[in-house]
C-alpha cells in the first residue's frame, strides 16, 4: 500500500472513531496537575563539561524532588556569536537511557542544526538504578510496590507519571539557564518517552513543540477490546505478581484494570492519551505511529488521532498537527521517524 493511499485511508477512518465524552480540557489539566503535584525543591544543578570542536557536552544531575536526583545530558552547539539557543528534550523508551542510539540519532542532528539538545534517564532507568534495562527488577518491582502500597496517604507512580512530573521540573530548570531560549523549548520521545512527553506537554505550556513517537493510543480502548498484552508486557512481572495477589492465575483484563487504577489512576478516563492530547492544541504536534504496533493497537490509536484532530480543528490550528502512520510495521522507531522528528523541530522552533 502506498503512503499516499494509506494516509487517505487514515483520514477516512478518523471520521468513524468514537471519542469518549471526556471532561472539559481545563478541568483535565487542573486534575492532572493536582495528581502530579508534590513539594517543589531546589534543583541544585551539578554538571561537568566536556569540550569538543563542535559542541560542549554537559553531564550531571538536577533534583526534581528532595531526594530524587535526575541524570541529565546536554549537548550545546558551538555557534559563534550565539548565546541563547532553541532547546529540544528527547526521551528514551522502556529499557533505554539518555545515551542510547535512538535518542542520540535525534539529538545530534539537532545540535548540528543549532539546537541545544537534552536527554534524561527516566525513573528506574540508566544511572538512576544499576542495571536499569528492559525488564530490570528495580523498575518492575517499583511498579508492583506502587500497586501494593498506593492509598489515600501514599502515592508512588513509577510507571509514567513520576517521570512526567520530572519533565515539568526539567523545564523549570532549563528556563533559568541564560543559554536557553525559554520561548523555544520542544520535547519528544519514543514509546514510554512519547507517553511521558504528551503527559508533560499537556500541563506545561512552555513546551512549545511536541513529537509523540509510537505512543499514541487509548488505554481504555485496549482494555475494552482485550488488546492490553503489548502494553502490560513492558512491566509484565509486576502484572503477574499483582494478579496472584488479586487471586487470579493469570493476567487478565480485570486485574490489568485493577493495577492501572492504583499505579496510573485516571489513565482509562480523563488522563487517557486521547484526552491529554487535546491539551497540547494549538501548539505544533507531530504524531508518529505504525499500523501493526502491538503496544499501541491501531483501533485505539485512531481514537487518539481523532481527538487530536478535533481539538486542532476547533482551535483553527490544523496546520499545526501532523499524524503520520507507516504501514505494515510494529513497535519500531526507524530512520524515517528520526528524520521527521528533527525536521518538525527545525520547522517550528526556527520560525
Amino acid at each position: 500500500m502506498s503512503r499516499l493511499i494509506f494516509l487517505f485511508l487514515l483520514q477516512t477512518t478518523l471520521s468513524f472513531a468514537q471519542i469518549p465524552p471526556y471532561p472539559p480540557a481545563d478541568q483535565v489539566a487542573r486534575d492532572f496537575k493536582a495528581l502530579l503535584q508534590r513539594p517543589v525543591t531546589n534543583p541544585r544543578p551539578s554538571f561537568t563539561v566536556t569540550y569538543t570542536d563542535s559542541m560542549n557536552i554537559e553531564r550531571g544531575t538536577i533534583y526534581t524532588e528532595a531526594t530524587e536526583k535526575m541524570p541529565v545530558v546536554i549537548y550545546k552547539p558551538i555557534t559563534k556569536g550565539q548565546t541563547r539557543f532553541p532547546t529540544v528534550v528527547f526521551l528514551h523508551g522502556t529499557g533505554g537511557n539518555k545515551e542510547i542510539g535512538e535518542v542520540r540519532a535525534v539529538l545530534l542532528p539537532l545540535v548540528k542544526a543549532g539546537f541545544m539538545a537534552v536527554a534524561i534517564d527516566a525513573r528506574y532507568h540508566g544511572e538512576r538504578v544499576p542495571g536499569g534495562a528492559l525488564g530490570s527488577k528495580e523498575y518492575v518491582e517499583a511498579a508492583y510496590q506502587a500497586f501494593k502500597n498506593n492509598n489515600a496517604q501514599q502515592h508512588q507512580y513509577p510507571f509514567l507519571y513520576d517521570t512526567a512530573y520530572d519533565l515539568t521540573r526539567l523545564v523549570d530548570y532549563l528556563a533559568t539557564r541564560a543559554d536557553v531560549d525559554s520561548t523555544r523549548i520542544g520535547m519528544g520521545g519514543i514509546s514510554m518517552g512519547g507517553i511521558e512527553t504528551y503527559m508533560a506537554a499537556a500541563i506545561e505550556p512552555r513546551i512549545k513543540v511536541v513529537v509523540v513517537g509510537i505512543a499514541a493510543q487509548s488505554f481504555k480502548w485496549i482494555l475494552d477490546n482485550n488488546q492490553w498484552q503489548g502494553r502490560t508486557g513492558t512491566i509484565a512481572d509486576a502484572h503477574k505478581k499483582a494478579s496472584v495477589d488479586i487471586g487470579d492465575k493469570d493476567i487478565n483484563t480485570k486485574n490489568v484494570k485493577a493495577v492501572w487504577e492504583k499505579i496510573i489512576p485516571g489513565v482509562t478516563d480523563e488522563f487517557d492519551c486521547p484526552s491529554l492530547l487535546r491539551l497540547i492544541a494549538p501548539r505544533p504536534l507531530l504524531i508518529l505511529s505504525k499500523d501493526k504496533d502491538p503496544n499501541n493497537p491501531y483501533g485505539g490509536a485512531q481514537i487518539a488521532f481523532a481527538s487530536a484532530t478535533n481539538a486542532y480543528k476547533t482551535q483553527k490550528a490544523l496546520n499545526n498537527l501532523s499524524i503520520l502512520v507507516q504501514p505494515n510495521l510494529g513497535h519500531v522507531f526507524n530512520a524515517t521517524d528520526t528524520w521527521l522528528s528533527v525536521e518538525w523541530f527545525r520547522r517550528w522552533l526556527f520560525k
